[in-house]
């Protein structure tokens, strides 16, 4: 078996546009016809540049191969150009066709891919969702502790027993910073008014985005701990994981983080640190589905668990199924709501989600395929990143 052929996709998220504007996939053919799917995520160029580079790697390491040889793929791609370092863009390209190759190896051996990778531990993954904004709504959802916690409990409604919300304020290119008073006191009527809202029905996990210095989120910390949150996340930037650190060691709150980093040995600077009792690999940054389930492998033997991190397409949403069914230590899954809107319209059959929880596919490979038409017919043309930082200081 060989790969012959690729094709990629930039497609635009119409309105509301959850999980990014845009999303990356990628098709593989083999020679023997058998297509395989992938997505990159997050990488910090434009989409179609992305999607060459994507075709660059390809072309140099992947064409003509054997589509099993995953790890010789990996190393090669890691080291392109004299690399061999934990660089983000290479890794969401080598993601993207990681997880294809996958796909295709599953549907060559008639199985799902977490079958190949140690067999399912996990009949189904409990899931959250961010608390989202809707048409029509009399404020912004992500500054009214009143409408948040309005909103959550629809949310309940739907199943769901742990929400994400970010009421910490804008992030900018010069973060980490100390939160005004003002933004102290909104994080902590947040946390009070969810929790008296939800009760001991749901876990509430504090989002933010690295705002803060390991300081700065100390005090916030403090404010937060009397509503008992499952995790405070990434609430500094992620390049320094001695930071995080310092902030796990005073903090009760469970630190989470990880959807910035890339590779083992990445995660593996932030596990010798100690800063984080929960990892967010994103499978379209991190290297693919193998290099997640080392990570994962790596958390395990440090009673760390794993919360796969989900802001782009359903092909890593999938990807991530594949990896929480298939290990032990998964804590929970990142959804965008139920799994509906456009991210179920641009597959063939949606992920299945069931009162708060998905079922992980039986079918073949990623267990979903893309709907190419659908692809075809929201063709990305702006010229926005997929996230962007403020690009002056927050004050």
């Amino acid at each position: 078996m060989k790969l012959a052929d690729i094709r990629t996709f930039v497609v635009a998220n119409p309105p509301p546009a959850f999980g990014g504007p845009y999303f990356v996939f990628v098709r593989l053919t083999t020679a023997c016809g058998i297509n395989g799917i992938g997505e990159a995520y997050g990488v910090p160029f434009d989409p179609h540049l992305v999607a060459r580079l994507i075709e660059d790697i390809f072309a140099r390491y992947a064409e003509g191969q054997d589509p099993h040889d995953i790890e010789a793929l990996w190393r090669r791609v890691y080291s392109s150009g004299y690399t061999q370092r934990p660089d983000v863009t290479l890794m969401g390209v080598l993601s993207a066709l990681e997880m294809a190759c996958w796909d295709i190896v599953g549907k060559a051996a008639g199985q799902p891919v977490h079958k190949l990778l140690g067999g399912a531990v996990h009949e189904r993954l409990r899931a959250y969702t961010y608390i989202y904004p809707r048409p029509g709504d009399r404020t912004d959802v992500y500054a009214d502790p009143d409408l948040a916690a309005e909103r959550a409990a629809e949310y309940l409604a739907q199943g769901f027993t742990a929400l994400k919300f970010d009421p910490a304020g804008p992030y900018s290119a010069f973060d980490g910073r100390q939160l005004s008073l003002e933004a102290l006191d909104r994080c902590e009527r947040f946390a009070r008014q969810l929790r008296e809202a939800v009760g001991s029905r749901a876990d509430l996990l504090f989002g933010t985005h690295g705002q803060m210095t390991a300081a700065g989120a100390i005090r916030l910390a403090r404010r937060l701990e009397p509503f008992d949150p499952l995790w405070f996340e990434e609430p500094v930037p992620p390049d320094a994981p001695e930071e995080m650190a310092r902030l796990a060691r005073a903090t009760t709150v469970p630190i989470a983080a990880g959807e910035r980093l890339a590779t083992k040995y990445d995660f593996a600077r932030l596990l010798d640190a100690g800063g984080a009792a929960i990892l967010q690999p994103n499978l379209g940054r991190v290297g693919g589905l193998l290099e997640a389930k080392k990570i994962a492998a790596m958390a395990e033997v440090r009673h760390v668990q794993i919360a796969p991190h989900l802001y782009c397409g359903p092909v890593v949403g999938a990807a991530n199924i594949q990896l929480a069914a298939c290990s032990p230590n998964f804590l929970i899954l990142e959804g965008i709501e139920d799994w509906g809107g456009f991210h179920a319209k641009i597959l063939k059959a949606p992920i299945r989600f069931e009162d708060g929880y998905v079922i992980p596919p039986d079918g073949p490979g990623l267990g979903v395929e893309l709907d190419e038409a659908v692809a075809e017919a929201n063709p990305w043309t702006g010229d926005r990143l997929h996230l962007e930082m403020a690009a002056k200081p927050v004050i």
